[in-house]
């Protein structure tokens, strides 16, 4: 096969999927190593950007997906006529903060680092699909543990959770008065 038939193939996989699909699995698919795998799809997503297409390619988590250039964002929303994507509340970006970098955990932490309840913001965050439940923790009542999405990634465009900016310790400082 050559090269070209390689990226179409790739091109195929990631359009039909609609989410971020493994490294692992594109090379499986294609019968190709890992490196020879992401090197194709590396040029893949050059040939988009260089040529400006309306579509790129993003990287998520060891996997790649599809989807639409952020140029081409009003646009898309102009067709569809649907309201800007809605901002999310101080409340809903601090629990999503602590969530990310304190990831797993349950609600009764969130509650103890905020110092307010977190039903509400948890559950838009759930619905929102940017938090998920990853497990539970092993003690008595087997509390919920959450975590970020993929959905979390693509929307502050990172590739993994080891992107996120590093904590600014803050200074307990006196002020005397």
């Amino acid at each position: 096969m050559k090269l070209t038939e390689f990226e179409a193939v790739v091109e195929a996989l990631l359009f039909i999927s609609g989410e971020a699909v493994p490294l692992a699995t594109i090379a499986q698919t294609i019968e190709l190593d890992k490196a020879t795998t992401k090197a194709i799809i590396k040029t893949l997503a050059e040939k988009y950007e260089t040529e400006k297409r309306g579509i790129r390619i993003i990287e998520i988590d060891n996997g790649y997906q599809m989807c639409t250039a952020a140029e081409c964002f009003e646009f898309i929303r102009n067709m569809y006529k649907s309201p800007k994507r809605q901002g999310m509340t101080q409340a809903l970006l601090e629990t999503l903060a602590i969530i990310a970098y304190k990831q797993p955990i349950t609600k009764a932490q969130i509650e103890e680092i905020r110092g307010v309840s977190a039903d509400h913001a948890v559950n838009k965050l759930i619905e929102k699909n940017l938090i998920c439940e990853t497990g539970r923790l092993n003690v008595p009542g087997k509390p919920i543990l959450f975590g970020t999405t993929n959905e979390f990634l693509r929307y502050f465009g990172f590739k993994s959770t080891n992107e996120l900016p590093p904590l600014q310790e803050e200074a307990n400082t006196i002020i005397d008065v």
